[in-house]
């Protein structure tokens, strides 16, 4: 197979490379640090989102000795709204390890021996920031490999196909010469010009050496098998306010999905949907329950419905809050709250201040 120029797409990268606010400019030494943090906020989530995200995380942990000697809740909390809340707490894991190093290692394998950091992050920061020749994997370098070389072949059984031939990708010598640019650069391409939906081939630096795009097949690849249907749960959480304001809130288990983070009281989540009087009967005080609405959220593989009930009560008992805790509202709406629990703290509230 005839490798595609590596100069025509760095020379497409010099003129259209996107700005971000993890990447470089002219002349800046790339901080492992902030290459590392973006490539995990990246996972399963898009640039756009990422953004803010990472500008507020970096102002609070600007370096990787400040995110290991924060607390796991602040982490958790500036977290919170990411989603996949694994990514945080192997995050602050990871920056305890690196401290405790000196620094990053600088090559893919000690890379890869650190908490939550797998082959296609490894790759990633190990070329971007300290510039080993090496092709980082994401799903935009699949789509790009699998149109250059019309592989037919559905994700994610091609994968290791796909992975082994954008491994070739840098083999001539101004990728191996730039190997933070290139892989940047593979990825500007996959997110721009070839981007799932209708291709922009004719402006690709590579269209002379694409077989998908010979072929007309580039728009459909690459192929995937078809996803079975996402199962549902039910779950049942209770959102409950003093007069003074305060929300009883709790801990989720230290395992687990969501593990750690901060909830509203509830119901296990389950299959089959909660009967009013079996889930109020798990109601964490005994209080005038008024149902405030059905909250839904899709996680990787289900869908979670949530009836949300609220109420208000003058004062909380020690008993109530034995098992959780008490913050202001406003504070609880800044806490490691994940985004399931943030729709049901908002419906709850909502409808208490219109009822």
């Amino acid at each position: 197979m005839i490798t595609p120029p590596a100069h025509a797409l760095l020379h497409w990268y010099d003129r259209h490379r996107r700005t971000l606010p993890w990447r470089c400019t002219g002349g800046e030494t790339p901080d492992p640090y902030r290459v590392w943090l973006s490539e995990i906020m990246l996972q399963q989530t898009t640039v756009k989102a990422v953004g803010p995200y990472y500008l507020r995380f970096v102002e609070k942990f600007p370096t990787v000795q400040a995110l290991a000697a924060a607390p796991r809740d602040d982490v958790l909390a500036a977290w919170a709204g990411l989603g996949y809340y694994s990514r945080a707490r192997n995050l602050h894991a990871c920056a305890q390890a690196v401290a405790a190093l000196g620094g990053f290692p600088r090559t893919v394998e000690g890379l890869r021996a650190l908490p939550g950091i797998g082959a296609y992050t490894a790759a990633a920061v190990a070329a971007i920031a300290f510039g080993v020749p090496v092709v980082p994997v994401d799903g935009n370098v699949e789509r790009v490999t699998a149109r250059l070389y019309n592989v037919q072949d559905p994700l994610p059984a091609a994968r290791k196909t796909l992975a082994q031939l954008a491994s070739g990708l840098n083999a001539d010598a101004p990728a191996r010469a730039r190997p933070s640019d290139f892989a940047q650069a593979l990825f500007d391409l996959g997110s721009s010009l070839c981007s799932p939906r209708q291709p922009a081939c004719g402006l690709c630096p590579w269209q002379g050496g694409c077989a998908g795009h010979a072929q007309g097949t580039a728009a459909t690849l690459p192929r995937k098998t078809p996803k079975a249907e996402r199962p549902a749960r039910h779950g049942v959480h209770f959102m409950v306010m003093d007069a003074a304001s305060h929300v009883l809130l709790r801990k989720r288990p230290e395992t687990g999905l969501l593990a750690a983070m901060t909830e509203l009281p509830g119901t296990a989540w389950r299959t089959e949907p909660w009967a009013e009087a079996e889930a109020l009967a798990q109601a964490p005080t005994a209080a005038q329950w008024a149902r405030a609405g059905v909250v839904k959220h899709v996680f990787t593989h289900f869908t979670l419905y949530v009836v949300v009930y609220a109420a208000r009560v003058e004062r909380f008992a020690n008993t109530d809050v034995a098992q959780g805790f008490l913050l202001p509202v406003a504070q609880a709406k800044t806490a490691s709250l994940p985004s399931i629990m943030q729709k049901c703290m908002t419906a709850g509230y909502d409808f208490l201040h219109r009822a």
